[in-house]
Order: C-alpha cells, then structure tokens, then sequence
C-alpha cells in the first residue's frame, strides 16, 4: 500500500549538482525541500583512503547498479535493443549523494555564444541549405548575455581555478575565483607548439582547486594536491569542489532541507494539468510512499530525466517518424569511441611525469571551434576544443605504445615501461548536434527491477559525426609533429565505425530539451515544463545539442537560472514564466 506523506513546500529528485543548487537556493529562501536521493547516504570522510583504482575506476562501484536499472541500445527503429550490462563500456549515471558531480574530473568550460543560438547563428551565416535533411538543431529560446550571470554564480560557488580564453574576450563578468592550476612540462611543451603555429591556448578550467577556498555561502574547498584519483573517485583531500563540499552542505546548514537515501523515484504524480508529488520506493524496505508538494523539480541524470518524464506519462513522446513530440528527443553525446578518443604521440628523448596530476589539470585551445571556422570550405558543423591533460597514469588504465608494438610479450614489456613517461595525448571534444533518428523512449520488452519500461535509447553516427573528429585528429597530429613527437598513433575512423554500447559518456545531452515553444521542446529557458508548469525538470537532459566542451558548468548555469524561475513562481503564484516568447512575471491563472 502506498503511503502518502505530509506536504512540503517542494520535493526535488535527484541531489547532484542540479538537485543540490535547487535545493540551496529554495532552503535559503526558507522554503521546506524534501530530497529524494536513489543511491545510498555518503559524506566526504567517507573518501578518505579511497585510492583503489580496481574499485572505484574498473568496477566504478560509484556509478548506477545496472543490475537493478540499465539503458537497452540500438542503431535504428527496425532493430531490437539489446539491454547495456556493463558500466566498463558506459559510463552512465552516478549514483549516491552527490551524483555524478562526486566522482567527475572538474573540467569547467562555458560553451559559445553560438551553441545557444545554432539554427539562427548558422542559418544567418551560411544559409539554411547548408544545414543537413535530417539535423533537428534549433535554438535554445536563451542567448549566452542572458546565461552569464549564472555561470558567473556556479563558478563562484564552487572556487574554479582558471585563466579566460584569449579569443573570447568581453564574454566574462569576472575573473575565476582562483588561479589556475601548476604548469607541467606537458602543458609548456603543448602550449609552445600551439603558439609557435599560431593558436591561442589557455588552462583548462578546474574544480581541483589551485588553493584553498571558501565560497560566499561559506563552505571550504581545499588546495589540490595532484594525487591523480579524481575520475570515478570521490576526493579523499576535500579538494574537488563537489555538490556534497559545497552546495548540498548549504542546504543542510538551513535547517530546510531533508535528503532521503535509497529513495527511487518512480511517478511524477499529476491531476488536472498540476504536478502533486513524487511517488518514490524505499529501496531497503521495499515500501512506497508518495511525498507531496506545491513544486517538483526533477534533477537527475538525461537518461533518468527524460525516463521519468516518460514513465508519467507527461509531456507528448517524440516520434522520429513525423518529428511529433517532443519527451525524448534529440539525443546527443561526446560518444566515447567517438569524440573522447586520442592522438597520441611518443617521444624517445623527452620524459614527463605522468605519474602526478588531475582530473582538470591541462591546456585546451578553441581555434577550431564553431565560431573560428568557415564552414563553406568544411564538411561539417559546429566545431571542437583540442586539448592536452594530465590527469595522472593510474597502471591498470594506462599502458599505452607506439602503433606495431606487439599486445604481449618481451618487446610489449619493454616498451610499456620506456614509453609510460614518454608519452602526450590530445583529445578532440566537438559540437555534437542532434538528428531525427536519434532519441529515447521506452523500451517495449525490457524492464527495471520494479517492472517499469526501461529507457531505450536509438542512435546512429552520420558522415557529420566521422568528419569532424577525422578532421580534429589531423590538427591534433599537427600539433604533435610541432612538439617533435617520434611516433604518432592517430585512431582509426571508418564509413563503419557506429554508435554501440561503448559510445555513451557521461557527456550526453537531451530528451527533456529546452527552446523558444512547446511545439519544439518540453521546457522553457527556466527549465519549466511548458504542460506543467509546478514541474521544473533541471539538467543536460535541457540541451538541445551538445557543445564542444565538458557540459557541467553548463548544468549548474541553467539550474541556477532555473532556481530563480521556481522562486519566482513560487513568490508570485503560480503561472508560466515564459509566455509568447516573452520573459513574465509568474501569476495564476
């Protein structure tokens, strides 16, 4: 029997960084927010000795249970999805207090003026001819003056350590809280060659923070100290900004806010076009409860975002057949055999130190980014970022040499050991734009450990997807080649390499999209679904396409745009905040 719980002011699914921001700023508002968390109760002492790499990085113990909840793949509508089993090949959603936001590297990027304005940007440039049949990029119903302020307020919130980029001048309100991290011999070695050819490169961004710092809610993030064990690890220093150091303890501290572990969201509960609840389980006791409240605020994971969405039977399901609907569409990704993957370049009379280092700490360039580029003379859109990080070689994911070196073996052994700190990497991260095939829904045959349809997710690589990382890798050999790299290894992308279980990252992107209407997208620029409007659904889920960078910044930007929305609303009664294409005061209707 489910049991119906006392009403709160407002109940928020989810306490990573979406779910956290909201459920700071509505606490120190004095509104009563009840958390809703699936994974179980963790704090930062919990990080402490926790430098086992077989553990949190091979088995990442802190991602989703698949076991209970797990995504089914397929290329296209006329096959049958095959359900993921294995977090080694996707690194999907977190999982425990915190979310993702525990156990991520802390790159810190704001993407371009442009992303927020694709369609009209590109259609204003170019001409809409140039825009493929079946590419479904629209606007994002913001532009980036608009955004600012907030990523303004997510970096500050968590201390980031960074310089500006040289070719976006003008675009910040501020300097970033502290400096940027130390300079390797990796970084100086890139940053030259970059220079030496011309390009404009600048510190990657990072919440592995340069120094100690208190942000102005008064929670501590302390100095880094460069242990390497940032991916799919919580801090053990208390050195990466995350939502548990920051935002969630300011939450905490307001006495307003109470977050439920092993709580499993499973229904928005909605009458007569209003959101009333969340119905969730008790996934140690097995009971159900539905937790009442004036405002619901989803702030999950894409996949568990738009699943919920759709599970609840809110919103129109997007069908990629007549473009109708809008819950599950555009789904995009920085697919890990795809965009995340490396050149690399091996050096017989250099050596670096690959030993030390953070999830952040590199040098990034954005010379061939959407808004350097012509792309009259190029066979794709959008853009991309290249970079060099170093993140520290932990021995089990790390054994890279020169292409022809046999895979076991004498030779195999020795020059695994010569080349382990003789090696630079450069990555690629593009613009990743959405297509009409490609989309979520739920999945006839398959279901979670409580009998709901699993999310489905359909999703196909095009010559777009091939060309730009083709084209990023010859950049990147070039930079390399300038360095004086001995041996370049440069991956291989076919006419047959396609999206597979091993593609999806934690950098994906859609489902529960924002826009200018809802004949387009499910929420407006306050994340505030256009049916209902006491149901905000706050994270990447919002993008209608990925930009050419780490998306987090992005996510806590628009939750805390989002946050200013729900208290608007909750301060004037009720009401859209965005109504015919213009920015209200909320009122009841």
């Amino acid at each position: 029997m489910v049991k119906t719980l006392p009403k709160t002011d407002v109940v928020v699914v989810g306490s990573g960084w979406a779910g956290g921001i909201a459920a700071a700023e509505l606490s120190k508002k004095g509104y009563k927010v009840v958390g809703l968390e699936r994974g179980k109760a963790q704090v930062r002492e919990d990080f402490i000795g926790s430098k086992d790499e077989l553990r949190y990085d091979s088995r990442k113990v802190m991602f989703q249970d698949l076991s209970k909840e797990t995504l089914t793949i397929r290329n296209t509508t006329d096959e049958v999805a095959s359900p993921n089993r294995s977090n080694d090949t996707n690194a999907i959603n977190g999982t425990d207090t915190g979310g993702s936001g525990v156990h991520w590297n802390g790159m810190v990027y704001r993407w371009l003026p442009t992303d927020f304005e694709m369609l009209s940007k590109t259609v204003e440039k170019y001409g809409k001819d140039i825009i493929p049949k079946d590419m479904t990029v629209q606007d994002w119903g913001i532009k980036y003056d608009a955004l600012e302020p907030y990523y303004d307020k997510f970096e500050k919130a968590t201390g980031i350590s960074g310089e500006p980029d040289p070719l976006r001048p003008g675009q910040r309100s501020s300097d970033y809280p502290t400096p940027p991290q130390k300079e390797t011999e990796i970084i100086r070695t890139f940053t030259k060659a970059a220079k030496d050819l011309g390009y404009h490169p600048y510190r990657i961004a990072s919440a592995n923070l340069s120094e100690a710092y208190t942000n102005p809610d008064g929670e501590t993030v302390n100095g880094c100290v460069y242990c390497a064990f940032c991916e799919a690890f919580g801090c053990d220093f208390g050195a990466k900004a995350d939502p548990i150091a920051t935002v969630l303890a300011t939450a905490s501290k307001t006495g307003n806010y109470e977050l439920r572990n092993n709580a499993y969201a499973v229904r928005v509960v909605h009458e007569n076009g209003k959101a009333t609840g969340i119905k969730y389980v008790d996934t140690e006791t097995g009971e159900e409860f539905i937790q009442p409240a004036d405002l619901v605020v989803v702030s999950g994971f894409v996949f568990s975002n738009t699943r919920l969405m759709l599970l609840s039977g809110i919103g129109q399901p997007y069908n990629p057949k007549d473009g109708t609907g809008v819950m599950g569409k555009n789904l995009t990704a920085h697919q890990r055999n795809l965009t995340h993957t490396r050149v690399r370049g091996f050096f017989d009379d250099k050596k670096f130190n690959r030993y030390a280092g953070t999830g952040a700490l590199g040098s990034t360039m954005d010379d061939f980014n959407v808004e350097q580029l012509d792309h009259t003379k190029l066979d794709f859109l959008h853009g991309f970022c290249l970079r060099t990080s170093q993140r520290g070689d932990r021995p089990i994911s790390n054994n890279h040499v020169p292409d022809g070196t046999p895979s076991w073996g004498p030779e195999f052994k020795e020059k695994s050991l010569f080349y382990a700190n003789r090696r630079i990497d450069i990555q690629q991260q593009n613009g990743a734009l959405p297509w009409r095939e490609n989309y979520m829904d739920l999945d006839p045959t398959y279901t979670d450990v409580f009998g709901d349809p699993l999310l489905r997710v359909t999703s196909k690589f095009h010559d777009q997807d091939r060309n730009i990382v083709k084209y990023a890798h010859q950049k990147a050999k070039g930079l390399l080649e300038q360095m004086g790299a001995d041996y370049i290894t440069v991956p291989e992308i076919n006419e047959d390499t396609e999206f597979d279980k091993t593609s999806l990252s934690d950098h994906t992107g859609g489902g529960v999209i924002m826009g200018e209407n809802p004949e387009t997208s499910a929420v407006n620029n306050y994340s505030q679904v256009w049916d209902m409007d006491n149901l905000f659904v706050v994270g990447a889920s919002s993008f209608p396409h990925l930009g050419s960078s780490n998306p987090t910044a992005t996510v806590g930007a628009l939750a805390y745009r989002a946050t200013e929305g729900m208290i608007k609303y909750l301060e004037n009664g009720g009401g859209q905040l965005i109504q015919d294409g213009k920015e209200v005061a909320a009122t009841k209707k």
